[in-house]
């Protein structure tokens, strides 16, 4: 059984029982993709592998196809939009990943990046380190609105964080969970309301075809000129070029995004003033990289009994 590990560079050193528990399984092989793969060396990685564990690394038809002994992929995390699952199950591959498993980091992450776009923390830490001292002006979160863009396990993880803030926590999405809500004291709203209502927006719901650049011109012109717009996402949520349009015009107060539609960024975003970036760390942390392993493995070990696989992820569609 060979095994092709293809991961945050980060996550080997912070996760090393993976390798060793995938070693005692089979053979090995890892790759560092941080600073990226092409296509032609990825096809001819996964030649002869017949299970691939994957990041953010793309998995698409063409590397399927390179691939005649893949078995198994496996999402090491929650969002797959990285991998084409119905061509997958076309060819009798399985593909699990691990949901949930990251939410409490991406969410801890959500705030710390709203905290620090309202009270311009990186901005002041640079400038005190370079030996600048000068008092600046921010907002608070307390007491005020927020919108959450979707209603999963990070969603729900950030709406009851905002309580110990005592925000107002409405939502937008298709799936409204009525249980959850009346636990967490939100309040489901249409997708415009969200925009013109909130004092800050966070955007914590999946990718899919039918929301690409849910985040645009449009949208973005109803938010109030004081709000901030967050995204632990993915980057393809937002129109990349009408937010940076936003921000230059200064057209909304700020935003703060750990997700880019390119990673690394290739445009002028992350330079912007009023914008915190940080490089898609959310579910970046040693307990949630340590979980992911372990329903990681306990997946792998229940293919090879031939037994029934956790979280099977079929075609589907949902925000």
């Amino acid at each position: 059984m060979k095994i092709l590990l293809m991961l945050r560079d980060a996550f080997y050193q912070a996760n090393p029982k993976l390798i060793e528990d995938a070693k005692s399984m089979g053979e090995v092989r890892i790759l560092y993709t941080d600073n990226g793969i092409s296509k032609e060396e990825l096809k001819n990685e996964v030649k002869d592998v017949d299970i691939i564990i994957v990041a953010v690394v793309k998995i698409d038809k063409d590397v399927i196809d390179a691939a005649p002994r893949l078995k198994y992929i496996l999402k090491y995390g929650a969002g797959y939009d990285n991998i084409d699952v119905e061509y997958a199950y076309s060819k009798g591959i399985p593909v699990t990943n691990a949901p949930g498993v990251n939410a409490q980091s991406a969410a801890d992450h959500a705030f710390g990046l709203m905290l620090s776009v309202a009270r311009s923390i990186p901005k002041k830490d640079k400038e005190i380190k370079s030996g600048y001292w000068e008092l600046s002006m921010g907002n608070e979160i307390y007491q005020k609105k927020l919108g959450i863009v979707g209603f999963g396990s990070i969603a729900k993880a950030i709406a009851k964080r905002a309580t110990g803030f005592d925000m107002e926590t409405i939502v937008y999405t298709n799936y409204p969970d009525e249980i959850a809500a009346e636990r967490l004291n939100v309040t489901f709203v249409g997708k415009e309301k969200l925009f013109q209502e909130s004092d800050y927006i966070i955007i914590a719901t999946s990718l899919n075809d039918k929301n690409r650049h849910l985040i645009n011109k449009s949208t973005l012109s109803l938010m109030k000129p004081t709000a901030y717009i967050i995204n632990v996402s993915r980057g393809s949520l937002i129109n990349e070029e009408d937010l940076f349009n936003t921000l230059k015009n200064k057209q909304i107060m700020g935003a703060a995004l750990d997700v880019f539609e390119m990673e690394p960024p290739i445009n002028d975003l992350p330079l912007l003033e009023n914008i915190v970036a940080t490089p898609h760390i959310g579910g970046a942390t040693y307990e949630s990289i340590g979980r992911i392993g372990e329903v990681s493995i306990s997946n792998i070990k229940k293919m090879l009994n031939g037994e029934e696989l956790d979280y099977v992820v079929l075609p589907k569609v949902r925000i």
